[in-house]
């Protein structure tokens, strides 16, 4: 695993989700952290978690979802900034296909750096 990108697996967490990858902000050029995940039999579709805070900071359980399809949008309307959630939804759409194949499957965590693009603020 690269030091780039984080497989945040714990013993606690390994319950709620196993297959999590938290992507820093020097992979996405975001200003916060974002979390993908692969598809473990979850009742909804495809979603990425994002930190509230900016900065490499954030925890996975208080990361609001985002939705990502049929477009971006908040689960919890207003969960996030505006100007934040139009960053977010705008890198959801430049990394859409990594993002699903990785929650099929398709890819493992190595394969997902060198295809992520970053977006411009």
């Amino acid at each position: 695993m690269t030091d780039d990108l984080k497989d945040t697996t714990t013993t606690e967490a390994a319950a709620e989700d196993w297959a999590k990858l938290k992507l820093p902000p020097r992979l996405t050029g975001l200003p916060m952290p974002v979390w993908i995940t692969e598809n473990d039999g979850y009742p909804h579709d495809v979603r990425v978690k994002v930190s509230t805070l900016h900065g490499g900071r954030g925890s996975w359980r208080t990361a609001p979802p985002i939705a990502v399809r049929p477009q971006p949008h908040e689960i919890v309307p207003g969960s996030l900034p505006a100007a934040d959630f139009v960053l977010v939804s705008r890198w959801i759409d430049l990394n859409r296909d990594v993002i699903l194949d990785y929650w099929n499957g398709t890819i493992d965590f190595d394969g997902v750096a060198p295809r992520l693009q970053q977006v411009q603020p």
